[in-house]
């Protein structure tokens, strides 16, 4: 099996719901789909996603993508670039145009294990087929009323841990927020929050102390401070001992490393790019790290989540990309299944891509309506 051509398909759709976070919104879905298609006529998929501004015309992704990714990888067997280590120095080392990385790694995986006849988690190793998911919200622009209904749905669909945004400048909203999903969930539930590198390290202590004072009990706190600050992280480590630390998230696979090294975690933090989740997951659980898997499209990293031991949760964010494919992941009773169907299972549904492809950047006031995702609640009427 070898690399034989490609194919990219531009979407540009209204989200469902405002997301974001003390830092950032996103009002709209900017994706393309990445198909490698084999010699043999197999296909690997993997998502270019960018959340804060929209993709260039298809026709200007698919000329970066054959000159920056396509001569490294045509005529090649896809079983020899998962693994393949490069050598980045001097003006070797900088980052493609466009978010190549994660779509290339994701569809290049996914021609691997279709070649062997394996879903991608048992190429991986995976020794079980589901992990448990938690609710995440994304949820800081949601007014309450949507803040309790989203989590109100969600434990009704099974969920067990909830992770809310905070991070605001109004320290008592974040405890209104806490309060407000506290009420809205189930009484045995866990709490995740997630501050976005909103505080520094002292101020992180003395609010995490303030959390704890009014009672609500922590699962973890995500990214409290700057993801490079590995002291400030461990002072936190080791001066905040009723709940534990979250960090990794926003560093590559180096950063992730040193993150470790200086000790300023106790869970680490990983996405989507397969090869990169694998090698420093391996780190991990050489060194006893616990590892949560963040956001990866369309849960995906289902399959790095059930072949890392170390992997306790899977985030899932509820967004309105189900459309996309064919038969979306299993999620069921707070957890999210790894279909048993070679590769990881994923395939473009040919409906979104005759009928919702957006070829040309349009402007936002001509996105329409979004794409429902039947696993979210409809938003009630306000007005």
């Amino acid at each position: 099996m070898r690399v034989s051509a490609f194919s990219i398909t531009r979407f540009q759709f209204a989200r469902e719901r405002v997301i974001g976070d003390s830092q950032v919104r996103a009002d709209d879905a900017n994706v393309a789909a990445l198909e490698l298609i084999a010699d043999s006529g197999e296909v690997g998929l993997g998502f270019i996603q960018t959340l804060f501004f929209p993709l260039p015309d298809q026709a200007e992704i698919e000329r970066l993508f054959l000159s920056e990714v396509w001569p490294g990888i045509e005529g090649q067997p896809p079983a020899a670039l998962i693994h393949k280590v490069t050598r980045p120095r001097g003006g070797k080392q900088r980052a493609l145009t466009l978010p190549f990385g994660e779509a290339l790694q994701v569809a290049l995986w996914d021609l691997a294990a279709k070649e062997v006849g394996l879903p991608l988690g048992k190429l991986l190793g995976a020794g079980r087929d589901k992990v448990p998911a938690y609710a995440s919200g994304l949820d800081f622009h949601l007014s309450d009323d949507d803040f309790v209904d989203f989590f109100g749905h969600a434990n009704e669909l099974g969920y067990k841990a909830f992770k809310i945004k905070v991070g605001s400048r109004d320290f008592e909203w974040d405890l209104h927020r806490l309060n407000l999903v506290s009420k809205a969930v189930r009484k045995d539930a866990q709490f995740m929050i997630d501050a976005n590198e909103g505080w520094g390290a002292k101020e992180a202590f003395n609010k995490l102390e303030a959390i704890r004072a009014a009672g609500f009990p922590l699962l973890w706190v995500e990214d409290p401070i700057l993801r490079d600050d590995y002291a400030g992280l461990k002072l936190l480590v080791d001066g905040v001992g009723w709940t534990m630390i979250n960090s990794g998230e926003y560093l590559d696979a180096k950063g992730k490393r040193l993150l470790m090294e200086a000790g300023g975690t106790d869970i680490l933090n990983v996405h989507g790019q397969v090869t990169d989740v694998m090698r420093i997951g391996w780190l991990a659980a050489d060194r006893g790290v616990p590892v949560s898997l963040g956001n990866t499209f369309l849960e995906v990293g289902v399959h790095m989540a059930c072949a890392l031991p170390e992997v306790e949760w899977l985030e899932y964010s509820f967004q309105n990309f189900d459309h996309l494919v064919d038969e979306p992941m299993l999620i069921k009773d707070g957890y999210i299944h790894m279909p048993d169907r070679p590769g990881h299972g994923l395939v473009l549904n040919e409906t979104a891509r005759r009928e919702q492809a957006r070829p040309k950047l349009l402007p936002r006031s001509e996105l329409g309506p979004a794409p429902h995702n039947p696993r979210v609640k409809p938003a009630p009427n306000r007005g």
